[in-house]
């Protein structure tokens, strides 16, 4: 048994009851109640639920505009049922049984009370529209709950998750984990001041978290799940009320003024490692807002604005699907955005770090004037990978050695200019740098929602800390080029455009008689001929490689932290990095071709190199090319500097001390102000955020001293 709010009926006198019963059928009855009169009970629909080993509901909740229900069930599953058509079949059977009086039960004596149940046969049995199956594991679902359109559902497997409704049918958004340790989550409540609240048991107790300041706001011992249970709060009070050994125990607090004061919210719990700029956006009345991603060490994503005026940043939706710490974030934009819109802005977000864990989610940021922050992001989850995800999945393996159980991805690049037309479902590609020595491929199929391996590569033989992708153009064709630096500092440079071509064939190979399968982990398995009867015949996966770098060059002695690549004019590259060992190696490259493209292979030739040792004190952690005579970088000294590239030299234009330690990147872009001056923006991140702004000359002076 479960009760529901109706909708359309006044909450204090009326609700919904709704009964499981045998072979998976559920009943709705309307339950009205009147001063001094017995319970009215009225039969309004018959549902079938969904066979389970454990066949029956464990909440619902209507939606009162498109006349559907939205229930949970024991087997963790979500089920929409439509609710419209089921009032005319009840007000016409309950008529019919009761002579064309009225079919409501006045009398609780034992002679009337199952005179509503005599012919539910009358009523049709219906089956739910749409079946999110096992979303919440198999621990149940425990409450569903509506807010601004979206739909809330939680369970038992410590997570919540958001959907929508479209064209009828349910869609899962995200799920979100509140916080470790709580894996029995009972209910939602959203405040009016804007905040959710999490209920649950942790242990023996039950706790109310608060999402927006990410805490315990109570905890109360009862002794844990599993219990019939209420709690009410208000701006006087607090009540607990739950069973304990047949007991009814009530717990009663009065509300105490609060002592502390948060000077200053802090976005993770620990210290933020990676930032991607998403774009900027104008909302009417308010100043240019900036989007920005950030990735921590607390295993969450975070996305938030942050406004030139008030210089806040106000959290919009976090992350939480990782288990371990997110290492670093790539952007694939929509098409023809720029990163700046006034409607909106939209992007396809990767991110990576621990336990080799890539998420994939689609952000969709617009303005809203009435929110705190004036921007609304809806995010939705694409799909996610992981490579020892067919290890969990073995018999046994307690009996084997796991050779590489800590894989990380250190940094992630999108390839550009792969949205191939000509297909009917585009991939994207994404380059990952890999812990383990690898160089690894990913593509992205959005209508499958699947994330396979492509192509990989252990040619480093050792850690690789940065890869950057980027495109050759020419009026022939195109080239996808990848640059990656590892540990021993080293940058290898490689032609991956046979990678990509392979699996762009494999695809429109698929669409015959092989057929895309479930859960895959790289494209030799997601590509598997079924047999005859329908089953599909297990092969060991097998990860194509990639050829040869086309050059190496030892650009530094030790770890390479920082990487960015910028096309010139003249169409060659600058190469930029900074390691560990505080130096800055800046490189000019060329793209040759053969004078027979499709039989000759690229190549690459390095035109200048410029080092600069001991550009900083520490670890340079952030490099960007501004311009080609322009370079700007970032150290753990926390100095930011501006360098003026000469031929065959680095000389320094000027330096500000930021306030961020331990500074783990740096991202930047440029604006053109309303006067047609060109201005630099530049966030870093580590133990904290900054954002700064500044000029540069539009023909650097002579050789002087730093200022």
């Amino acid at each position: 048994l479960s009760w529901a709010p109706r909708p359309g009926l006044p909450p204090a006198t009326a609700a919904a009851l709704l009964a499981s019963g045998p072979d998976g059928e559920m009943l709705w009855l309307d339950v009205t109640h009147r001063p001094g009169q017995a319970p009215c009970v009225r039969l309004m629909g018959r549902y079938l639920l969904p066979p389970c080993k454990q066949r029956w509901h464990t909440c619902a909740a209507f939606l009162p505009q498109e006349a559907l229900l939205v229930c949970g069930d024991r087997r963790g599953s979500l089920l929409l049922f439509p609710c419209s058509s089921s009032s005319g079949w009840a007000a016409e059977s309950t008529s019919i049984a009761s002579g064309g009086t009225d079919p409501v039960v006045e009398d609780s004596s034992n002679e009337l009370e199952p005179s509503c149940l005599l012919h539910k046969g009358a009523l049709p049995l219906v089956s739910p529209l749409s079946v999110l199956f096992g979303l919440h594991g198999k621990t149940g679902v425990t409450s569903v709950t509506l807010h601004r359109g979206y739909i809330y559902s939680t369970g038992r497997d410590g997570v919540y998750c958001q959907l929508c409704l479209q064209d009828m049918q349910l869609e899962f958004l995200q799920k979100h984990r509140p916080c470790k340790g709580l894996q029995w989550i009972e209910e939602l409540r959203f405040t009016s001041d804007g905040d959710l609240l999490v209920l649950g048991f942790h242990a023996d107790n039950f706790v109310v978290w608060s999402s927006r300041i990410g805490e315990n706001l109570h905890c109360i011992p009862c002794g844990g799940g599993h219990r019939s249970w209420s709690y009410c709060s208000g701006p006087l009070a607090e009540v607990f009320a739950f069973i304990k050994s047949g007991d009814v125990m009530l717990y009663h607090r009065e509300a105490e003024p609060c002592e502390q004061q948060v000077l200053l919210a802090s976005l993770h719990g620990r210290e933020i490692t990676c930032v991607r700029r998403l774009g900027a956006m104008k909302v009417p009345g308010r100043a240019t807002l900036n989007v920005f991603v950030t990735g921590s060490e607390d295993t969450t994503a975070c996305v938030l604005v942050l406004s030139e005026n008030s210089r806040a940043a106000v959290p919009l939706a976090r992350l939480s699907d990782h288990i371990s710490s997110v290492r670093t974030l790539a952007f694939a934009m929509g098409p023809g955005d720029k990163g700046f819109g006034d409607e909106g802005l939209s992007a396809l977000l990767f991110s990576a770090g621990g336990r080799a864990q890539i998420e994939c989610y689609q952000l969709l940021c617009t303005g809203d004037t009435v929110s705190e922050s004036a921007v609304a992001c809806q995010v939705i989850h694409v799909a996610s990978h992981r490579l020892n995800k067919h290890w969990e999945q073995k018999k046994n393996r307690h009996k084997l050695v796991k050779m590489d159980p800590e894989t990380r991805y250190m940094s992630l690049s999108v390839v550009p200019g792969t949205s191939t037309k000509q297909l009917p479902t585009p991939w994207k590609f994404l380059t990952a740098a890999c812990s383990d020595g690898s160089v690894r491929i990913f593509g992205l199929l959005e209508a499958a929602r699947k994330l396979v391996l492509v192509a990989e590569s252990f040619h480093h033989q050792r850690c690789v800390l940065k890869v950057e992708a980027f495109l050759h153009a020419w009026a022939g064709g195109e080239r996808h080029l990848l640059c990656s630096a590892a540990t021993d500092g080293s940058v290898a440079f490689w032609d991956i455009t046979g990678p990509i071509m392979d699996a762009v064939d494999a695809l429109h190979q698929a669409e015959g008689e092989m057929q895309p399968l479930g859960e895959c982990c790289c494209l030799a398995a997601l590509l598997l001929p079924l047999t005859k009867v329908g089953v599909a015949l297990l092969i060991e996966p097998v990860f194509p490689a990639l050829d040869a770098p086309l050059v190496t060059v030892m650009a530094h002695s030790c770890g390479v932290n920082s990487l960015h690549i910028r096309k010139t004019p003249e169409g060659q590259y600058l190469v930029a990095s900074g390691s560990d060992d505080g130096s800055i190696h800046v490189c000019l490259l060329e793209v040759a071709l053969g004078r027979d493209e499709a039989a000759a292979g690229t190549c690459l030739q390095v035109l200048e190199q410029v080092s600069r040792p001991c550009a900083h004190a520490a670890h340079v952690t952030g490099i960007r090319v501004l311009r080609p005579d322009l370079l700007l970088s970032a150290s753990v000294d926390q100095r930011l500097m501006l360098w003026n590239r000469r031929p065959g030299e680095l000389v320094p234009l000027s330096t500000t001390f930021f306030h961020v330690p331990d500074l783990a990147e740096l991202d930047c872009w440029e604006v053109v102000e309303a006067g047609g001056e060109l201005r630099y923006y530049c966030v870093l991140c580590g133990q904290g955020l900054e954002m700064l702004c500044g000029t540069a000359p539009s023909t650097p002076p002579p050789q002087e001293a730093p200022q």
